[in-house]
């Protein structure tokens, strides 16, 4: 399911050398006429044919949300070549992703007992979805009354910049924790669980959550958008703050003595949440 996915992430992406197929301009998403967008909707109905052909009913539905997820990034790549109001919203849809994506790829490779399709994350919440929609829509408003807001280069970069950190150090933590680390809290301590206190968990009790804390503002800082900066920041601190005093708790009933040692030795990460009040 691994390798299947890469392939398909990759046939995705591939749309992205579709101007140059064509003679066209890799801008031709942001730029007018139709030529280029219809060859990108014929790109897509033909992978996507070639994936129906190919793989089995349950494969194709990995391969498909691989594909999509590729076709957003090659799609992302064209705008990012441009020099439109739209090139920041390519660099945004390049990390977004390219973070749903490594987080099958990541699941694949360190714990594949646990894959599923939920591992993709792109069904992670009602909550999520809402928030992404949100930043597209103050995206899109703001470009349309304050153009001058997103032409904002070097604030942008330092979006890009927090972005490739967080995701960085997410990946870093999933991989530094191998078969330990699945998306959903575990209530029931395994043969082969283990307390990882090596790597970037010597640096942060929780090195994924901060991963995405910084991975997700830095999102909103990519695309200027000022008001789901702040609401990014306080949705994802609460969430977190609750998401890790729900998790320590049970790393507490697990490894007991021990994590209460490494809990009073390591920060949780993230600002102003210390984890779970309670003690042995």
């Amino acid at each position: 399911e691994g390798r299947a996915s890469l392939c398909s992430f990759l046939l995705g992406a591939s749309v992205a050398a579709v101007p140059l197929l064509l003679g066209l301009s890799p801008a031709l998403l942001a730029g007018p006429g139709l030529r280029g967008r219809l060859a990108l909707a014929l790109h897509v109905a033909g992978v996507n044919a070639a994936l129906l052909l190919l793989c089995p009913r349950p494969l194709y539905k990995v391969a498909v949300r691989a594909c999509f997820l590729g076709f957003a990034f090659g799609c992302g790549l064209l705008l990012s070549a441009g020099r439109s109001a739209w090139r920041h919203f390519g660099w945004y849809m390049c990390s977004l992703s390219l973070f749903h994506y490594s987080e099958y790829l990541v699941t694949a490779i360190n714990n594949p007992r646990s894959l599923s399709l939920d591992s993709f994350l792109l069904n992670h919440s009602f909550e999520y979805n809402l928030a992404a929609l949100s930043s597209w829509v103050e995206f899109t408003l703001e470009k349309l009354f304050f153009p001058e807001l997103k032409q904002i280069t070097w604030l942008s970069t330092v979006g890009l910049l927090m972005v490739i950190f967080g995701d960085c150090l997410r990946k870093a933590a999933m991989l530094t924790a191998g078969s330990n680390f699945n998306h959903i809290v575990q209530n029931e301590k395994s043969d082969t669980h283990t307390l990882v206190t090596s790597g970037v968990y010597g640096w942060f009790r929780h090195p994924s959550y901060v991963g995405w804390f910084y991975w997700s503002i830095g999102t909103q800082v990519l695309l200027c958008n000022p008001i789901c900066v702040v609401g990014y920041a306080l949705a994802s601190w609460r969430f977190f703050r609750e998401r890790i005093e729900e998790e320590e708790i049970t790393l507490i009933h697990f490894f007991g003595e021990e994590y209460l040692e490494y809990k009073r030795k390591v920060p949780s990460g993230l600002p102003f949440i210390k984890g779970v009040k309670l003690e042995l």
